[in-house]
């Protein structure tokens, strides 16, 4: 298995079947992969949706949790269920373009196995005044306390290392502290420009508190988890007298 791309979704019932023809185009060229989608808690018929998508598509998968547990959850349970080394995370709103998944992805395999994330950062915003006041406040704090050399950490669209996200602390949030967080593991991040789309239907399941106040939360722990981290020395097994 070449890659799996996880996507958390919840109530995205218009979203689903248009994402998924989308990225049996895009990805064509990079069989074998998979498709994991983690419903989390959906109530809209998000679940039929993806019933029906799956019928003759034998590599898309379906996880569901019982009840909502925000997005940090669901990408938890979807890279522990994943069967590639390689994985892909993209938001189920269809704003993310999978045509810039080959893309994420050879920038990941050309920096070669020292690089542990591929950074989308969207251009052509097309959020609202307020959502995007919101986010450019937030990365602007983040980037100087963190100086994760990331423009747009909010964005949904990554590709990593297993192994590298295997180093990660869980929190709610996380997702939008990656860069900064496997940069303190000691991996190195790249970055490319992903265009930006309207939302194919519905509405943003986040608000004021989830997008500014609680990141800004987030950020002041993961700052002191940075500053507190020191580097483990090298082990060598003492050999058996």
């Amino acid at each position: 298995m070449r890659l799996s791309i996880v996507i958390p979704v919840k109530n995205e019932v218009g979203n689903v079947a248009g994402l998924v023809e989308e990225i049996e185009r895009a990805c064509a060229t990079l069989a074998p992969f998979e498709v994991v989608f983690v419903d989390d808690g959906s109530t809209d018929g998000t679940a039929e949706a993806l019933a029906e998508a799956r019928i003759g598509r034998p590599w898309l998968r379906v996880l569901r949790h019982a009840r909502n547990a925000g997005k940090a959850a669901a990408m938890h349970n979807g890279v522990a269920a994943a069967q590639s080394a390689v994985i892909a995370m993209i938001d189920g709103d269809g704003q993310n373009d999978p045509a810039f998944i080959p893309v994420l992805l050879a920038a990941l395999e050309e920096g070669g196995p020292g690089v542990g994330l591929a950074q989308g950062q969207r251009v052509g915003r097309k959020d609202g005044r307020f959502k995007t006041l919101q986010s450019r406040i937030a990365n602007g704090v983040r980037v100087r306390l963190l100086r994760d050399d990331t423009r747009d950490t909010g964005c949904g669209m990554k590709i990593f290392r297993r192994e590298a996200y295997a180093t990660l602390p869980a929190f709610d949030g996380l997702h939008r502290f990656m860069p900064a967080l496997l940069a303190s593991q000691g991996f190195a991040v790249v970055h490319r420009d992903v265009v930006d789309r309207p939302r194919f239907s519905g509405r943003s399941n986040y608000g004021l508190f989830d997008r500014l106040w609680v990141g800004l939360l987030d950020l002041a722990g993961v700052w002191w988890l940075i500053r507190r981290k020191r580097p483990a020395p090298a082990a060598s097994e003492v050999p058996p007298c």
